[in-house]
């Protein structure tokens, strides 16, 4: 076990919920601390069930394209926990990361505080060691009352699409979810909205007129759509016709457009340039991505190995259309190889790979304790598959999943459903976010 392994296993023993939302734990510690989050450099806030990470992913690539200094912080990591912390564009070092994590255990002297509130102060202290021109930030879980929205006054607020996930904590409506989202914009922030379900829209207009904002809406005020192989984006100031993202799926476009939009409606002014270099550079690990390295050994030759970490009924919807745009391109046999959280709506997830998958080879999500909860059983996830209608069998490990996908030719292969399931696979194919 590494120190830092070390540290975040006493850390958790502070709380005995991995979850448990509210505010009054983490604002007695950032008091402690001296308030870090009031010292941050401007803060553009992202909330949303979906998207969130690629349109901080856009932003931060068109960002340092403009020559700035960029402060990330992001949950969950897939691979290492350094992952969460972006200082001014590199990963924060083990040396940095673990002298912050245990001042601040020092401070909290043994109080109760969940990890993901200690996580977020150890965030907000880290960027304040090093100069940046701005925080991206996204939320935990919903926005309300997640650990992040303790900064007063952000720069600006991102609203990416709004889907039913987290019902345990969130509630089980839309209306309730977006709620709990729009709860991150603060008077005299500017609000930009990604294009939303026609409920979950009513609720983020109604609470930005109470705050006195206009938002900049998608689908309204701006888009961005695929044209003769380039991406147009278009807004009230006018059109840039710039190269397609480097991140693969339609929905990539709509997170590319609301990241843009944000950085031009929060007056960044990215140039053109700065647009189109940051289109072609950049990276999101695990969002549809193919996979080259150790893993491709055990597939027949000229096979597609591709890896996926939604987890939700919409990130299934968008990975079965890629995959179906895919397919017409270069039909190839489909084989998932799945692991899910028992939590999650498996059979809504399994529901939108309905005639497009041949094959799903069921594999355990590895042990994290960073994890909500267990990961449903190979077993049973095939059982689910199953009545379903899909021929379904468990596997045992990625290894032994990939090694029982049909010897008949190319195949296209796509691990997927758990982030704590791409994390791994990233470490087994000795590819690890850098």
């Amino acid at each position: 076990m590494t120190e830092t392994e070390q540290i975040i296993k006493r850390l958790m023993a502070l709380h005995p919920k991995k979850m448990d939302l509210s505010l009054g734990r983490i604002e007695r510690l950032l008091d402690q601390a001296g308030n870090p989050h009031d010292r941050l450099p401007p803060v553009i806030h992202v909330a949303g069930t979906n998207g969130k990470g690629s349109t901080i992913a856009f932003m931060r690539a068109i960002l340092e394209a403009m020559g700035k200094r960029v402060h990330v912080y992001i949950s969950p990591h897939l691979s290492r926990f350094h992952e969460r912390f972006r200082l001014a564009g590199e990963l924060v070092s083990s040396e940095r990361l673990n002298e912050t994590m245990e001042r601040l255990e020092r401070i909290n002297a043994g109080q109760p505080i969940t990890f993901f509130e200690l996580t977020t102060v150890v965030a907000f202290d880290l960027f304040t060691q090093v100069e940046a021109d701005v925080v991206l930030l996204e939320t935990g879980l919903g926005g309300r009352l997640d650990s992040t929205n303790v900064v007063k006054q952000p720069f600006g607020t991102v609203i990416t699409p709004i889907s039913i996930d987290h019902v345990q904590f969130l509630g089980d409506t839309i209306e309730k979810i977006a709620f709990e989202k729009a709860g991150i914009m603060k008077a005299g922030a500017k609000a930009v909205f990604a294009r939303q379900m026609h409920d979950a829209m009513g609720v983020l207009e109604r609470r930005a007129m109470e705050l006195g904002i206009t938002p900049f809406v998608g689908g309204q005020d701006f888009d961005g759509y695929a044209e003769n192989g380039r991406f147009v984006y278009q807004d009230t100031e006018g059109l840039e016709d710039l190269p397609t993202p480097n991140l693969r799926g339609h929905y990539q476009l709509s997170n590319a457009a609301t990241a843009i939009a944000a950085l031009r409606h929060f007056g960044l002014n990215p140039t053109s340039e700065a647009m189109e270099t940051g289109l072609r550079t950049v990276t999101w690990p695990a969002r549809f991505s193919p996979l080259k390295g150790e893993l491709n050994q055990y597939l027949p030759p000229e096979s597609e190995l591709w890896l996926d970490g939604g987890h939700n009924v919409d990130g299934a919807k968008v990975l079965a259309q890629g995959l179906a745009d895919l397919n017409e391109k270069s039909s190839r046999p489909l084989t998932l190889v799945l692991g899910m959280l028992a939590n999650k709506d498996i059979r809504g997830y399994l529901a939108a790979f309905d005639g497009l998958a041949h094959r799903i080879i069921t594999v355990p999500v590895p042990d994290d304790d960073l994890a909500t909860n267990a990961g449903s059983t190979p077993e049973g996830l095939a059982q689910t598959a199953g009545e379903l209608g899909f021929a379904a069998t468990p596997a045992h490990s990625i290894v032994e999943a990939l090694q029982a996908v049909s010897r008949d030719g190319p195949q296209r292969v796509v691990i997927c459903g758990s982030l704590y399931l791409a994390g791994d696979v990233l470490l087994q194919n000795k590819t690890p976010p850098q």
